[in-house]
């Protein structure tokens, strides 16, 4: 049966819950931290898309950034 619901993976990045466990199993593999990426990355990215904002390299660029002078 499958579980009917709010996908909460959806709600707070904007990527299926199927997806976003591809992307925590490259995390692993890659060694990379997936809290981290999550939080500083693809939050970032999915607050973007949610205000209807341009995103060109420049803004995914700054986001990283931004994300990586957190460690």
């Amino acid at each position: 049966m499958i579980n009917k619901g709010l996908d909460t993976a959806f709600i707070h990045y904007g990527i299926r819950k199927e997806d976003m466990d591809i992307i925590q199993n490259l995390t692993e593999v890659q060694g990379l931290d997936f809290e981290w990426l999550q939080e500083n990355i693809l939050k970032e990215f999915h607050n973007l898309k949610i205000n209807n904002e341009d995103i060109d390299s420049k803004k995914i660029e700054k986001i990283i950034e931004k994300a990586l002078n957190k460690i």
